[in-house]
């Protein structure tokens, strides 16, 4: 990997401007609005596949994939908040307004927030570029003055939105795997933000895919106003069984339960087990499935886990949200999807997490929807998370 002297000589300032202000500590106000400002991000959902994560931006595909009924549903099932993922590449393309970013994407992205906000729901400013993007990010510096300049832009274009209700996520999932670029990187664009959006709060995350291990490994930003997210998805075996990215052996897999049943203490269960196994062709693959069931993963191993990233929260003093769980739905048992949404939930809510699902209408969702029809709201999933159509919570 590349570090240039200039990018390493702002390391080295950023590290040590952080180190000097620990000794007082971030401003006690910056801190308290923080925390205030995290109960407007309690339960939530994501508006994925809409404006990131697609090949076609076009305003005929995201006029109908995710529209105003949508939003009103999702208030009216009970959320609180939208995280609205924003590709990168999109806002930087032609043709470009006065401040720099596409006049045609933001116009549309403008009518999106404001109709949440009309609709009682706070958002998260999400920027999620591709993996593409993100490796500029890891290999040159460049790349992090690409994306600094781009989150001056867009920082400065939502500047006049209710910091109440508005906040600015730094990254999604950097995959940056040196935690001390990332923290570098992610210091120098929040002290840009800054500069131009100084009421609003930001959130930050920790290298690589903002899991938690990542989350455990992060010093906490200089700046007060500042919240932080982890993303949760353990184990992948089950809530990525049937997927056709990540690990290879994934897609072999189909009807995994949860919770792992013991296969030791009943014979139908390590039939189950085998039958299940038999599915992966690899014995090391094989292997990691095994484990899923030996380990018994249930609700008290989920919470304990949480109550990591809690623990963390809790020794720096700062606000934390878990702004991505979910369980792919489409090979997955639709009971023992539930019964995953809703430990983690309960676990996150137990530890005082604010968290946002993933997603809304993706492989994930909490509906299923046909561009330019109304959307199906599943209702398993909707009880799974505690919420109820009225809008009410159990």
């Amino acid at each position: 990997m590349r570090f240039s002297i200039g990018f390493m000589a702002m390391v080295i300032a950023l590290a040590a401007s952080a180190a000097a202000q620990d000794r007082v500590g971030p401003d006690r106000a910056d801190v308290a609005t923080a925390f205030a400002r995290a109960q407007h991000l309690r339960h939530g959902i994501n508006a994925s596949e809409w404006f990131a994560q697609s090949g076609d931006y076009s305003a005929s595909r995201t006029n109908r994939y995710t529209d105003a009924e949508d939003i009103t549903l999702m208030a009216r099932l009970g959320f609180d908040h939208v995280r609205l993922s924003i590709d990168a590449t999109a806002l930087e393309q032609d043709p470009r307004a006065a401040d720099g970013l596409n006049g045609d994407f933001v116009v549309r992205l403008d009518r999106a927030v404001d109709t949440m906000l009309a609709d009682g729901l706070a958002v998260e400013i999400d920027l999620h570029p591709s993996d593409e993007y993100k490796q500029q990010l890891r290999n040159g510096d460049d790349g992090v003055e690409r994306f600094t300049a781009l989150w001056r832009r867009l920082a400065a274009h939502y500047a006049n939105r209710d910091p109440e209700r508005v906040f600015f996520e730094i990254l999604n999932e950097p995959e940056v795997s040196d935690p001390y670029r990332w923290a570098g990187i992610q210091a120098h664009v929040a002290e840009a933000i800054r500069q131009v959006a100084p009421r609003h709060t930001l959130i930050a995350t920790g290298a690589n895919y903002s899991n938690l291990r990542d989350l455990l490994k992060l010093d906490p930003l200089a700046d007060g106003n500042v919240m932080y997210t982890f993303h949760f998805y353990e184990p992948h075996e089950f809530t990525h069984q049937g997927a056709n990215w990540g690990v290879a052996w994934w897609n072999s897999t189909h009807a995994i339960p949860y919770p792992a049943p013991n296969p030791a203490s009943n014979p139908d269960s390590s039939a189950a087990m085998q039958a299940l196994l038999q599915e992966v062709p690899d014995a090391a693959d094989r292997s990691e499935l095994e484990n899923y069931f030996l380990d018994g993963w249930d609700a008290r191993h989920i919470r304990l886990l949480i109550d990591e990233a809690a623990d963390w929260a809790r020794t720096h003093h700062v606000p934390l949200l878990c702004n991505e769980f979910g369980v792919y739905r489409a090979y997955a048992d639709p009971v023992s999807r539930a019964n995953w949404i809703r430990d983690t939930r309960t676990a996150l809510e137990a530890d005082g997490i604010g968290w946002a699902m993933w997603d809304y209408r993706g492989g994930f969702g909490v509906v299923t929807k046909q561009d330019g029809q109304p959307a199906q709201v599943d209702e398993t999933v909707v009880k799974a998370l505690g919420l109820i159509k009225a809008g009410n919570r159990d």
